[in-house]
């Protein structure tokens, strides 16, 4: 009776830790997935940055020489 019992339970833990391993594999997935995003918009906004700034200076464009606006 009592061997029944600590197998029953024994059963048990070992459904909840393949459920919560397979929840931990689920969520480093998803995390590795994610940091590969952040990176490709962190390169994305960086060559933005690059692009305008680019920009701006073929325009001969400075926004530091400029008259502050009128409301300052």
């Amino acid at each position: 009776m009592a061997d029944d019992s600590l197998q029953q339970r024994l059963t048990e833990l070992e459904v909840r830790l393949t459920f919560i391993d397979d929840t931990v594999n689920a969520l480093a997935s998803a995390d590795a997935e994610q940091s590969v995003r952040i990176a490709a918009l962190e390169r994305i906004i960086r060559d933005l940055r690059n692009e305008l700034s680019t920009m701006r200076t073929s325009q001969g464009h400075d926004p530091h020489s400029e008259p502050p606006p009128p409301h300052y």
